[in-house]
């Protein structure tokens, strides 16, 4: 959405949003019967709005740190910390001809 577009709400702005991907091994190889790993990708969300940082995290690929700094990032940026659902529907909107599913719902889920 345009700056234009959004809504004037009370709560702070977000100033920043990064993803950020890490490959954490596990203690000893795991299964869930179909597939086995040795690690498993944590990708972490931050976003900061009035001196403050949240977090939010994913078990995903590494792309959806990508798409998270580089499609929903700039949707959110800006808008009310306090406005999930709008923030939530900008984001959406975002990867409307990326497909919903998959690594686009996981890096909407993490934030």
């Amino acid at each position: 959405m345009h700056a234009a577009s959004r809504p004037n709400f009370n709560g702070p702005p977000i100033a920043g949003l990064r993803g950020s991907a890490f490959l954490i091994p596990t203690a000893s190889p795991e299964s869930d019967g179909t597939f086995a790993w040795e690690a498993t990708t944590l990708v972490l969300v931050e976003a900061r709005a009035a001196g403050k940082t949240g977090i939010g995290f994913s078990y995903a690929d590494t792309s959806t740190a990508k798409l998270i700094n580089d499609t929903l990032a700039g949707r959110v940026v800006g808008c009310d910390a306090l406005a999930v659902e709008y923030c939530r529907n900008a984001m959406t909107a975002a990867i409307r001809n990326l497909g919903r599913p998959g690594i686009c719902a996981m890096a909407i889920a993490a934030r």
